[in-house]
């Protein structure tokens, strides 16, 4: 009885998504919490997009033709813009994320909650948050487009653009694995469930790196 009390009342950490994801989904599913863990990882991912915007130059937004001046000007408000996108990203993300989720969540006759699952995905996109962080220190340390991570088949294979190459990637095939296992843990999915909503999520970031590239290539980009 005394463990249970301690496990009900246990706070999800942050860190200990990296060595132990299992027991802060348990944690989440009796004591979900959200403002504190969102704060942090929208920190997180302000930093790891500050680093990109301090790596980006005026040839990876193709201002080659402007004055040095027009393109200072544009390279400012690009990195500003970049900057404060890191502050937003975490919220949509999970946001978008989580009501995908409950859609299927009740489908399977799940009775987790959106706070719940809010609470996963926050948690589970700190994952991605740490990726963004170590690199974007890479390339400020080595230089190269801050679109491809280092960590992807992309950086593995040194492409020029990121394309589908991009989005097979260290951190994102993690975060993949975990989100299977929080949908078991959290929203009590089968494993059949939680790891076709996992892949197919995976597969659709895919399609979508498919389909930017086949438009940059289209209008030359």
């Amino acid at each position: 009885m005394e463990q249970e009390v301690k496990t009900s009342s246990a706070k999800p950490s942050l860190l200990g998504m990296i060595w132990s994801p299992g027991e802060q989904f348990d944690r989440i599913r009796q004591n979900p919490r959200i403002w504190v863990p969102l704060i942090l990882v929208s920190i997180i991912y302000s930093i790891g997009m500050f680093l990109m915007a301090m790596s980006m130059d005026a040839s990876y937004l193709g201002l080659e033709g402007m004055s040095d001046a027009e393109a200072e000007m544009v390279m400012m408000f690009a990195r500003g813009g970049v900057a404060i996108t890191g502050i937003f990203t975490p919220v949509f993300v999970a946001l978008i994320s989580s009501a995908i989720y409950m859609i299927f969540t009740k489908i399977a006759g799940s009775d987790a909650t959106f706070k719940q699952l809010f609470s996963m995905n926050v948690h589970i996109i700190v994952i991605g948050g740490f990726g963004l962080i170590l690199n974007m220190a890479l390339r400020a340390a080595i230089g190269g487009n801050p679109e491809i991570f280092i960590t992807s088949l992309a950086g593995l294979m040194n492409s020029e653009k990121p394309g589908i190459l991009g989005s097979i990637e260290l951190f994102s095939i993690w975060q993949s694995v975990i989100t299977a296992i929080g949908l078991q843990r959290v929203a009590g999915l089968s494993k059949g469930w939680a790891w076709g909503i996992a892949i197919a999520f995976f597969i659709i970031g895919i399609l979508f790196a498919l389909l930017s590239n086949t438009v940059s290539g289209m209008t030359g980009v």
